[in-house]
């Protein structure tokens, strides 16, 4: 997989080009306009190769032969479909060392993360071909029976964030097609490789129609949320821009199903083994550059503890090394791209602004050719602080004292976020009787960011609408429909 580029291309650079099209004895060479673009490696700043910049035509094309598809498709077994999802899982583990190279050049998570994201997505592949969507029988007598069935939606589009392409993608594609529909998917402008390199391999597969992937600028979203012929948009990105992607999907009463943006509590009691977890909080702060929606991005540590706490997490993350993906130990690559680089830029250019009290204070890498940061620890700002109010997406934290149960609750809750949030404590009990009061479509007890391909995956409030995953998300991809079966009305 070439991704070498022209050292004068610049990113996002768009170029019109004109390629020949089909030709035949005796007839005239056809050439056609089309438009390419690339973006950077994040890590060196140096152009990948071009990718189609794709037009409202590709989009109407690509509908029509995804309805097209769906008049079979959707008569297969679920039987049919997990073996083809399986052989599909196969075929990605076939390309896998390439894949995986290319997500750290397109994205810059470290390799090991890489491995994981692509090893937890084949996990996913795989179980979702196990998984079925049964109908169910809401009453029955001698006179009648009523089913609820779940037919499927039609055709559904798939916008995919940069953070974690691989899983956010396909994530979306396996419950689409198990439960028979077609699915078009878009990556994000700033990581289209990985994603129509698994749709290439996906041709190999499925049926013609059944799974395409289109790859262009910032436009090409509101073509597939403005569409007539798409039945159902799943997105995972920004809050802000979940919500254009509801308000576009309202014109043609889509489906819709978003998974926005987190700022995710972990609260910390007094009864801890800190050398023990802090590794782990760590490890879900800093992971990926900070940029996951579901990762620690507040810790709310006990008084008694957190003097102890917050040196022993200052100790650690000064064992974080940071760098590009394909060194060996770097756990925190560059962050993505240009424009997360300027915002946590600007973030950190609160420090100074604000008088926060760093822990461990974090290095902007001008120098670098990458879009480096290191890790920043805060030592118990105020709670109104945008470094507590707002997601940071950057590898930097916030720690907070806390005294009182109720009242950390109520900090953990404050705000319009609700998608993950974790409590620690040797204590069970009490664990668990705080975690059932925190609002968050996921919490963990003694853990953080676990996810399974049989338990839903959402968020509250302006974390998102509906779900993915499990059974709520498979369903969330088919109609409902009550059957009514009356037995005796023809009877004598």
């Amino acid at each position: 997989m070439d991704l070498s580029g022209s050292p004068e291309s610049q990113g996002f650079e768009e170029v019109r080009a004109a390629r020949p099209g089909p030709s035949r004895p005796g007839a005239a060479n056809i050439s056609i306009d089309f438009t390419t673009r690339h973006t950077l490696n994040p890590a060196t700043g140096q152009p990948l190769g071009e990718v189609p910049v794709s037009t409202q035509e590709d989009v109407n094309t690509a509908v029509q032969h995804a309805r097209q598809a769906f008049k079979t498709w959707s008569k297969t077994t679920y039987a049919e479909r997990g073996k083809l999802l399986a052989a599909y899982a196969d075929a990605i583990e076939h390309h896998l060392e390439d894949l995986q190279n290319l997500l750290v050049q397109e994205q810059g998570k470290p390799l090991g993360l890489a491995g994981i994201e692509f090893g937890v997505t084949l996990r996913w592949l795989r179980a979702f071909a196990t998984m079925e969507v049964k109908e169910e029988i809401l009453d029955e007598n001698d006179e009648r029976t009523i089913y609820q069935t779940f037919p499927p939606l039609g055709v559904c589009g798939g916008i995919v964030p940069w953070n974690w392409p691989i899983l956010l993608g396909l994530g979306k594609v396996a419950p689409a097609l198990l439960t028979s529909n077609t699915m078009i998917l878009k990556p994000s402008p700033f990581t289209p490789y990985c994603g129509l390199k698994l749709g290439e391999i996906a041709m190999s597969i499925f049926p013609p129609g059944v799974f395409q992937v289109l790859s262009g600028g910032d436009d090409l979203g509101p073509m597939f949320t403005e569409h007539p012929d798409i039945d159902k948009i799943a997105f995972t990105g920004s809050i802000e821009t979940g919500k254009k992607v509801m308000m576009s999907c309202a014109k043609t009463l889509k489906r819709v199903t978003l998974e926005l943006g987190g700022n995710d509590p972990a609260i910390i009691c007094e009864d801890v083994d800190i050398a023990k977890i802090v590794p782990k909080i760590a490890t879900m702060a800093f992971m990926n550059s900070g940029q996951i929606c579901m990762l620690i991005k507040r810790l709310y540590i006990h008084e008694k503890i957190y003097d102890e706490f917050r040196d022993a997490m200052v100790a650690f993350t000064k064992t974080i090394k940071t760098g590009n993906g394909f060194e060996p130990d770097v756990m925190v690559g560059p962050l993505q791209n240009s424009m997360q680089y300027e915002k946590v830029k600007d973030l950190y250019a609160e420090i100074g602004k604000c008088s926060w009290k760093t822990a461990f204070g974090g290095e902007i890498q001008e120098a670098a050719q990458g879009y480096f940061i290191t890790p920043a620890i805060i030592d118990n700002p105020p709670d109104d602080s945008r470094i507590v109010t707002e997601e940071p997406f950057g590898p930097i934290v916030p720690l907070l004292k806390w005294r009182d149960e109720s009242d950390v609750l109520e900090r953990a809750n404050s705000g319009k976020t609700g998608l993950g949030a974790s409590v620690w404590s040797r204590d069970l009990a009490r664990a668990e009787r705080m975690a059932r009061q925190v609002s968050a479509g996921s919490v963990w007890v003694n853990s953080h960011f676990d996810v399974a391909p049989n338990v839903p995956f959402g968020g509250h409030k302006w974390s998102g609408i509906g779900s993915e995953w499990g059974q709520t998300g498979l369903k969330a991809y088919c109609n409902s429909t009550s059957l009514w079966l009356w037995k005796k009305v023809f009877e004598d």
